[in-house]
Formats: C-alpha cells, structure tokens, sequence
C-alpha cells in the first residue's frame, strides 16, 4: 500500500534558512518558500499557501505540472524498468522518443536523434555532432543567447553575470555577433556584418562548423529573431559550408504555438536542441538533425549513464500524448492572444510601473520594465521588485534579459482561462499599485 503524501513539516523561513546552511550559494532561489505540492498551473508550498504558476519550472512544464497523461507512463514504466543504461541494454521508449522527435522536428529528409539529460548536455552534442561532421572546430553564437552552464554551453552564452563571472578561461574558438533588437538599435544587417568581419578579422568561414542561434532568446530576454536572420543565416551556412544549430530548449515544445519556434521562419536548421518540457518535469533533453550529420560521431562519442532515462522518456511519451489529444498548439497561440493583450492594455494605461517594449510569439511572452514612461532605460530593479510583490500576492513570474530587466510568461499550456486571467489581474494590480 502506498504511503500517504504529507507536507515537509515546518515553516518556509525555517526552511529558507536550513537551505542557506546546506545548499551551495551558488544555486540561486527565486522564491524564498517551499514547493509542497503542484497541479496544473497552481503551486502550494509548505504552508498551504497557492500561488498561480507564471514561470512554468522555467519553460519545463508547459503541459502542466504532472500533467495525467504523463504521470501515467510514468507510473507504467517504474513497474517495468527504471535503469540500465541506454548504451549497455536499450528499451523501447527510447526508440520511440526518437521516432517521435524525428517526426515532428521542421528538417527535411532523413533524421536522426540522440537523448541526453539536460539543455547543456544537448548543446555540448550538437556542436559534437558539427565538428564530428564539418572537421571543423569553431562556433558562431549571439549575444544575449543563453545555452547552458558547463563549459562549452557557457562560453557559447553570451550574458557575462552570472553566468561567466568568476569561471573564465572560457573555451576557445567561440565567436560572439550582436542579437537583432529593432528597438535597441540592432539590426539584421548589423549581425550579418559583424559575421562578415569574423570572418575578416579573426577565423576564416573554412575553419567555422556551425552557427548556434535561439529562434526566440530565452534567458536573454525572449527577443524574436526576425525572419530576414534567419534567412541570410541559411544562405551563409550554406555558402560557407557551415551548420545552422537552432537551439530550442526553451522555445520548443508549443510555446510559440508551433511545435519548434523554426516552424514560424520556413528556414530549415541542420541540427536542433530540445530540452525542458520535452518530459514535463523529467530530465530529458536531446538533439535532432539530419541523418548524415548525426552519424558522423563514431559509437561511443555520445552518451551518458543516464542519457535518455527510462523514466524520462516514458513522461516524453505522455508529453506527446498531451499534445496529439488535447490541442495545446492551439492553446498555446490563444493563451498568447489573451497575454498579449493585456500587457498593453496595462502598458497603454501608463500608470504605475512603467512598461517599456511588450512581445510575444505564441505563448512566449514578455515585456520590459524601464526607468520612465515612454523611456527606454532599462529598471532591473523594478523587474526584481515586481516579482517579489507578485509572489506575495500569489503569483510567480520570472525575470530574465541581458539587463535583468524582462519579465517572462511562462504558463502552463494547460492552464484555464479562468487561471490565466486571475493570475494576470494579480500582475496587473502589482504594476499599477492597486
């Protein structure tokens, strides 16, 4: 008989406490209370308050917290096999998850995946995958961009605090170009150039595997790559013999109303990242490519012991299955319809915290707080402020941006209209001060 679920006991300050004597500084806390127990796009924490889930685990359950469907391929596989390595004896899970990605990732022809645990891990493979493929060694990425904290995935993002501070030297041959920001005064032709003078100015296009880029930047603030990017992006790789790496760890899987955010550009990648709500809430990330490509590694190359995790991959499973039953693609462009206008609804009242630029592709929206109405300085206080009212409030949002000064929407595809509306009449009193 299963024993029945009890709340940690104690308070949220006792706890917050013990976690600063136990726990490395060096692993943040957004919200200083304590999860106990979450369903849907609600959280309760230790002490049996609610709050209405805005960050989404970090873009990681956007089919909800412990969505049934998941939940059930779960609890089917812990009867069957939790562990045996993926590369020492497979399981059929495995394979599905690939067949399933490899389906509905935007590449034409043959493809191929390959499962890890996390976004880093799926970064550090694919450009693996390009220089197994290329013989080449270097990599091309944006400012702004955020794609992991190991390594390689931090010398690839480019947002020095926290990320970088304190870690250098980073990887060699890395090369940073400028994100397009209409309204910071960065243009496509300002990132096409800067590419140009790379190649000019410090390694010439031959020796360049592959250019890594977010469709929509995720921890850099949820600027859209305009399509014109993307675009001359493709037409570069291809005359310079280079691969085009969409990183879509965090625009994946709906948020953007299409299953990849690459779905919006008619651009095709050579080799994608996936991660966070690709197992809502497991551990599972993975790259897909063309075939070709994908075999270049010899066996062996890529792996991990945990790489692509019985448990994991049958939550992917029940991921897929959420989407394929439940038309959260659809869901997801209409819950973005519904956040976006409100935000400027908020934004055109022009009281209370001012709001500078307000965007948005599908449900991945976002909008900055600036010094000034009408103004363009960037308030990183403000955005900290904001969450910390939102959360007493019942509300958790996320900030995000090179200048700390974006807040994010990160909702559960699943969530109720009635919860989407009563969380953003929470954000909105926060804003105006009500």
């Amino acid at each position: 008989m299963n024993a029945p679920i009890t709340a940690p006991i104690g308070s949220n300050k006792e706890w917050v406490d013990r976690r600063a004597k136990a726990v490395s500084r060096g692993i943040g806390m957004g919200a200083p209370v304590m999860a106990a127990k979450a369903e849907n796009s609600e959280i309760w924490d230790i002490e049996g308050n609610r709050y209405i889930d805005f960050g989404g685990g970090i873009a990681v359950v956007n089919t909800g917290h412990r969505h049934p469907l998941v939940m059930r391929r779960v609890y089917e596989q812990l009867e069957k096999v939790t562990h045996t390595c993926a590369m020492v004896m497979p399981y059929t899970p495995f394979i599905e998850v690939c067949e399933k990605l490899n389906k509905v990732a935007p590449i034409s022809g043959d493809k191929k995946a390959a499962l890890v645990t996390t976004g880093a891990e799926a970064v550090e493979n694919a450009i693996k995958f390009a220089r197994a493929y290329t013989g080449r060694s270097d990599v091309i990425a944006f400012h702004g961009g955020f794609h992991g904290r190991t390594l390689l995935g931090m010398s690839l993002t480019g947002k020095v605090v926290p990320y970088k501070a304190k870690f250098g030297p980073m990887a060699p041959g890395i090369w940073h170009v400028p994100f397009p920001v209409a309204h910071k005064g960065i243009t496509v032709e300002d990132a096409i150039h800067a590419i140009e003078l790379i190649f000019k100015c410090d390694v010439e296009p031959a020796r360049v595997a592959a250019i890594i880029i977010e469709p929509v930047q995720g921890e850099g603030g949820f600027y859209i790559a305009p399509k014109e990017l993307m675009v001359k992006l493709r037409k570069l790789c291809d005359d310079h013999g280079i691969l085009l790496i969409a990183d879509e760890i965090q625009s994946g899987f709906g948020r953007t109303g299409k299953f990849f955010a690459m779905e919006h550009y008619g651009v095709e990648p050579d080799l994608m990242t996936a991660a966070k709500s690709l197992a809502g809430g497991f551990p599972l990330a993975a790259v897909v490519g063309k075939a070709k490509i994908m075999d270049a590694p010899d066996p062996g190359g890529i792996g991990g012991t945990y790489a692509g995790n019985a448990i994991a991959c049958a939550a992917a499973l029940g991921v897929f299955d959420a989407f394929e039953q439940e038309g959260l693609l659809e869901k997801a462009e209409k819950q973005g319809q519904l956040i976006m206008k409100r935000l400027k609804s908020i934004k055109d009242k022009g009281k209370g915290m001012p709001i500078g630029d307000v965007r948005g592709l599908g449900a991945m929206c976002a909008f900055e707080l600036v010094t000034k109405h009408g103004g363009n300085e960037p308030d990183a206080g403000g955005a900290k402020a904001l969450a910390a009212k939102c959360l007493e409030r019942g509300l958790l949002i996320l900030t995000c941006g090179v200048y700390a000064d974006t807040v994010r929407m990160l909702t559960p595809l699943t969530a109720s209209e009635a919860i989407l509306n009563e969380g953003l009449d929470i954000l909105e009193s926060a804003i105006l001060g009500n």
